[in-house]
């Protein structure tokens, strides 16, 4: 394998933006700052809202007779 060719992998801090949780990850990159991250989320913080709106099971249903 030939040497110096792969990049150096260092332990980086990554910075949400919106909440301001930290945490460490490895990257080739001093510094990450992300807009969102999972602590703030609203997917993994269980806060997302229904996507799907009501009668919509019953319409298509209905619509293709799969009682």
């Amino acid at each position: 394998m030939k040497e110096g060719i792969h990049p150096y992998y260092n332990a980086v801090k990554v910075i949400c933006n919106t909440c301001g949780n930290q945490f460490e990850t490895y990257s080739t990159v001093a510094e990450v700052k992300v807009e969102i991250c999972s602590a703030c989320h609203p997917f993994y913080t269980g806060k997302v809202r229904a996507l799907a709106y009501k009668g919509q099971v019953e319409k298509f249903r209905q619509r293709y007779n799969k009682n």
